[in-house]
């Protein structure tokens, strides 16, 4: 079999094609698959299965992925991690392989299932890294229970205002056809030479399967509720923190990583070069050294 079709029942086989979940393909070499994932876990969490992987021992990470992704968009990330961290990525609810029920979703509601899901794992405590919304999550799962975080990573994260002018996004997240995917995968890549017909046709076609469209539009429905945003809360957070940033991210520029670096006491800015929105995909070396460097710092040395 050919790599092509190799490469198109895999991304079949795993849905890896929403929105997100399919950068990682994009921006690795035509020679080479993505990583393998370990194997595919479930727990029932109020009523709901939440889909997860786990791998490694040592320090509990969790990583919580973006809106319209999945946990395979750390599949670059979790191997080299895992070699010494307990490394948990999971399918927010709504998102992935996980239930969708038709409920309004709110930042409130991932950061329950959030605690529900390392209560029911017996994770005490973890360091978090959030992507996007799920960094937005994962400041405010900080800021309500300090208790379960020992460190704190931004990546792009959503969940600061922007100055000046109203709020607004640049591009739609919850495409619904070709031409929608094509302007979405193109504007959280900077690589824009990775956005090919053949992703944005397997990107079209996940979003399509995993059905989770329902979910977008309802926190994009939210997403600008004044009670959600984290500006207030940033001086509350003690965690040491880590804003990991793509220099080129047209959907949550840099300042907005500036106002997180300054908001949080003490936390340290790092900004990769020639690169997007997820930069645990499009830059995944970078990334993967730069979180581990943080990591094997002391607390009270960041």
């Amino acid at each position: 079999m050919s790599l092509k079709r190799k490469l198109s029942s895999l991304l079949k086989s795993r849905a890896l094609a929403l929105v997100l979940g399919i950068l990682l393909l994009a921006v690795r070499s035509a020679a080479q698959l993505p990583p393998p994932m370990p194997p595919e876990k479930a727990v029932e969490l109020y009523g709901q299965s939440i889909h997860y992987y786990d791998a490694g021992h040592g320090p509990n990470l969790v990583f919580v992925h973006g809106l319209g992704a999945q946990a395979a968009i750390w599949a670059a990330n979790i191997g080299p991690l895992s070699e010494k961290h307990h490394v948990y990525a999971l399918d927010q609810i709504g998102f992935g392989h996980s239930d969708k029920p038709l409920i309004d979703y709110k930042i409130a509601t991932f950061v329950d299932f959030l605690y529900a899901f390392m209560q029911t794992l017996g994770i005490p405590k973890a360091t978090l890294v959030g992507n996007s919304l799920g960094g937005w999550i994962v400041v405010d799962f900080t800021a309500l229970h300090p208790e379960m975080v020992d460190k704190l990573v931004l990546v792009d994260a959503a969940g600061v205002r922007s100055e000046g002018g109203p709020h607004t996004l640049p591009v739609d997240l919850n495409p619904s056809s070709l031409e929608g995917m094509r302007k979405v995968l193109e504007f959280i890549f900077y690589n824009k030479q990775a956005v090919t017909d053949d992703l944005v046709r397997h990107a079209f076609e996940g979003h399509l399967r995993n059905g989770d469209g329902y979910t977008i539009q309802r926190v994009l429905a939210g997403i600008f509720d004044s009670d959600q945003f984290e500006d207030g809360k940033l001086d509350s957070i003690h965690a040491p923190t880590l804003v990991l940033w793509g220099h080129d991210d047209l959907l949550t520029p840099l300042s907005l990583g500036e106002r997180f670096q300054k908001g949080i006491p003490g936390a340290k800015l790092v900004v990769i070069d020639q690169c997007g929105h997820v930069p645990h995909s499009e830059k995944p070396q970078e990334f993967n050294k730069a979180l581990m460097d943080f990591l094997a710092q002391p607390a009270g040395k960041q």
